[in-house]
């Protein structure tokens, strides 16, 4: 009860969305004084998709350095894109959200030798509790990180490398801090050469006097971890800096391909870099036993569709999607006068997302909800994108009240994905 009225006291308050308490729980951390234990409060929310029965996995999204990206973390697990990867692969989706003011240490936490890692297990062990699901003690992970998450996975990948199907660093790794001694170094067993990584920096930080070195912290591990044969892609957005731009249409299909292609009943299964394709510096990808460029600077890629998606990506910064979206499932909530009031479910279209719904009557539009999407950062969706690739808070409701309804109006939903599209009608 205690966590159901911090959450809702803070939903009032501005800082999160209105969750659906039967799926979404979380494991709060006072911090410490203590020495080597994690000085900073953290909330770790983890979503469960409805109806599963054992969980494979777990997502973790994992936000930068800096009081603005603890903010933008909160959201995380309430992404309905991302929550569509976790349900189609049954694995929860996990936010964890650190409260680090700007003045201080980010390390303090994103280095997790420091205490994150310590409480990462431990938040684990209590959302198995709270969730029903025992099993989110010993399932494997996918890691997400953008800059300081990106730091923070890439050492937790060396020291739970059993545990780990797939890592994303987006503008973000420890490599260079630990090889150039600013952090201790970190011991890579040869197992963590066996998890797929993605390397994505923006292209524009790229000699910028703040982020240059998220970009060649990116090219110096991705270097690195090529010459251990890891299957490892360097993935440059060209239209963005430290933001995360569109990169989630290219991030959540590449962990699609390597949550199918790993989990197994009998833990995580290797990987076999010569069933899927190599990349070089022309970003032509080639079928792996076709390759004939220098391997050791080649970027490995799972599948033929993220090989083409990667092209897209790497060309235009974002990936393009040709698929209509599932039509949303819509009911009629309540009725009083002429003021009707209809309320809908919508999966996010996998490939884009959702942009927006549009409210039709009598097969009239006579709303778009949001009426303008805003594209502050990548593509414009209904519950908007921050720099920190999570949704803008607060989250809009599936909800519409029309004040001039009559007996006999028929009523639709119509979804609207990332790239525009739109589903068949969804009816009361």
């Amino acid at each position: 009860m205690r966590r159901v009225l911090f959450g809702l006291c803070l939903w009032l308050l501005g800082t999160v969305p209105p969750p659906a308490w039967s799926q979404v729980y979380e494991y709060a951390y006072p911090g410490s004084d203590k020495p080597d234990e994690l000085i900073y409060p953290v909330r770790h929310i983890m979503w469960v998709p409805p109806g599963v029965q054992t969980l494979r996995g777990i997502i973790v999204h994992q936000h930068g350095c800096g009081a603005g990206a603890c903010k933008g973390g909160e959201t995380a697990a309430f992404d309905l894109h991302w929550r569509e990867l976790a349900r189609r692969n049954d694995c929860a989706l996990l936010g964890p959200s650190y409260f680090q003011k700007d003045a201080e240490d980010c390390r303090k936490w994103c280095d997790p030798r420091n205490g994150s890692e310590v409480v990462f297990l431990k938040a684990l062990g209590e959302l198995a509790q709270k969730t029903g699901h025992p099993e989110i003690k010993n399932v494997p992970w996918c890691l997400w990180g953008h800059s300081g998450g990106g730091f923070w996975a890439s050492i937790l990948m060396a020291r739970h490398p059993g545990r780990i199907v797939a890592v994303w660093c987006r503008s973000g790794t420890a490599f260079p801090a630990w090889t150039s001694g600013q952090i201790p170094k970190v011991m890579v067993p040869k197992e963590a050469y066996a998890i797929p990584i993605v390397l994505n920096p923006g292209f524009l930080e790229k000699g910028d006097k703040r982020f240059h070195g998220a970009w060649t912290g990116a090219e110096a591990m991705f270097a690195a971890w090529r010459q251990n044969n890891a299957p490892a892609l360097f993935a440059p957005d060209p239209r963005s800096a430290h933001d995360c731009g569109d990169s989630r249409y290219l991030a959540i299909p590449w962990f699609d391909a390597c949550l199918k292609a790993r989990l197994g009943p009998e833990g995580l299964k290797p990987v076999n870099l010569y069933s899927g394709f190599f990349v070089g510096p022309t970003h032509m990808p080639v079928f792996a036993q076709d390759f004939s460029g220098d391997l050791p600077t080649a970027g490995w890629i799972p599948t033929k569709a993220i090989a083409d998606a990667f092209v897209d990506y790497v060309v235009s910064g974002t990936v393009a999607d040709l698929t209509s979206p599932k039509a949303p499932t819509v009911r009629v909530l309540s009725i009083m006068g002429k003021k009707v009031t209809l309320g809908w479910d919508a999966e996010a279209d996998f490939e884009s997302g959702i942009r927006s719904f549009e409210i039709r009557k009598n097969g009239k539009r006579i709303m778009t909800l949001p009426e303008k999407p805003v594209a502050s950062f990548g593509r414009p969706l209904f519950q908007g994108l921050s720099y920190h690739d999570t949704p803008q808070a607060l989250l809009p409701k599936m909800e519409y009240t029309d004040s001039n309804g009559e007996e006999g109006d028929q009523y639709e939903v119509i979804t609207l994905n990332g790239a525009g599209l739109r589903s068949l009608p969804g009816k009361p």
